[in-house]
Parts: C-alpha cells; structure tokens; sequence
C-alpha cells in the first residue's frame, strides 16, 4: 500500500500504477469514517491486477485539515472530481459504501465522465425514513458487524470529532431528502447496488428501488453479511465487483 496527499486527501493505492484502457477503482467510505475499513476489498481487488485508490474524503479521519467546515454532499462531489483529476485516472469503477453511496450519485450526477461503473454498496439514506429512525437503524447494524469494524468506526469517529460528524449526517439528511433520487436518476452508467442479506440500514425495498431509479441498475444480495458487506465479505463483494467490472450483471 502507498499513502500519498493528493488536492488535500489523504489517499491509500493499492495495486500497479493506472494503465491506460483499465479503468482504475475508487472506494468512497460513509458517514465520519475513513478508508481504512476498505482495506480489505482493496487489497482482495488489487490482487486480481486492478489499480485501487482509497480516500479520506475532506473533512473525515486523515483528510479533517483538508477543509475548514464540513462539506455538504454535492461539495464532497466536487472534491472528489478535483482529487481525480489530480491523479489524470481516467473513468473510473466507483464503490461506495453508506453515505458514500450519496457522494458517488452526486458525483455520476454532476462530473459524468468521472464514473464509468458504479457500485452501490448499502446505499444509505433512505429518503423515506426520519433522522431519527436512520439513527436508530445505525444503532440496530452495530452488533451485526465484526468487533473489528466497530474498533475502527470509533477511532475514525473520535479523529473526525462529533461536531463534526453531527454536520455530516445533517448534510446527509438533507441530500437524502432533497437530491438523492433526483442524483440517482442521472447516473447513466452501469450500476451494481449490493445489499447485506442481515443489513437494518438498506432495507431489499430501499436497495430495489435505487437499482430501478438509475437507468442502468443490477441487484446482488450477500449472505451473512450486513451494512458494511465489503468489510465482513470481502472476499464475496471483490468477486461481485470484478464480474461487474468486467461487463456482468451482479
């Protein structure tokens, strides 16, 4: 793995250097957290010869410094378009787990020839459910997930500091209620929408309904996993994005 800084974001790549023609992967993490519970899906990614870039997104873990007050989710688009093309990657795969679901349709929405696939892994939110209600199905997902995942979340909530985080998830409520759907109807590329059989948070209806509301949208459930899939199942999600990234269906 190398960590580099790249337009302010702290960036993990894993893998050989992009190469013209292969599309390079970028995993975009959720609310308050950091890149590192992707890890596990990189590496498993990077195995199999793709290029695999993991950021901080500004405001989050190791990239807090990168903006002085925390981004809405159509500014960490933005971002995240400036942090590409930083880096010349060319259209690129992009995973995104949780909020980072939001982030990637805003981007596909906003910067279109920045995405060239997308994975949709636990989408959140559900613009159907209240603040209230989400906060409490993040409450219900935390015994679902390994001891090892919860470690890591509270060590990148403590790093990106509550105040912070409390501003996240506003701007996330507010996407979710006003521009979420609005995003996903024009994102025009492939996407696969992954849903952890066990996960509280993206319920089979939610998960269904983002697949319907992009124009190009696939289901894949994994078993015995729940919010956070790519973390738990690794293995299984890195099988799914591979067969996804080579032209299947999910």
């Amino acid at each position: 793995m190398e960590q580099t800084r790249h337009a302010g974001l702290f960036t993990r790549r894993f893998g050989p250097s992009p190469r013209e023609g292969v599309p390079a992967m970028v995993l975009v993490h959720g609310l308050g957290l950091s890149g590192r519970y992707f890890v596990p899906l990189a590496r498993r990614l990077a195995a199999g010869g793709a290029s695999v870039f993991v950021p901080d997104l500004p405001g989050n873990a190791r990239s807090r410094a990168a903006v002085r007050r925390m981004p809405d989710v159509g500014a960490l688009a933005d971002a995240m378009a400036h942090w590409h093309r930083q880096l010349s990657l060319g259209p690129c795969l992009l995973v995104g787990n949780s909020v980072g679901c939001q982030v990637i349709a805003a981007l596909a929405a906003r910067h279109p020839r920045v995405v060239r696939r997308a994975v949709l892994v636990g989408p959140a939110l559900d613009p159907g459910a209240s603040g209230w209600c989400q906060a409490g199905q993040l409450l219900a997902d935390a015994p679902r997930e390994p001891l090892s995942l919860l470690a890591m979340a509270t060590a990148d909530y403590l790093l990106t500091g509550p105040l912070r985080f409390a501003a996240s998830f506003r701007h996330a409520l507010r996407d979710a209620a006003e521009s979420f759907e609005v995003n996903l109807a024009r994102v025009r590329v492939p996407t696969l929408v992954v849903r952890g059989a066990s996960d509280p948070i993206a319920s089979g209806t939610w998960v269904r309904q983002v697949a319907r509301t992009v124009v190009d949208g696939h289901v894949a459930e994994v078993r015995g996993a729940a919010h956070a899939a790519h973390y738990s199942a690794p293995d299984a999600v890195a099988a799914l994005v591979r067969a996804f990234a080579a032209g299947g269906r999910g």
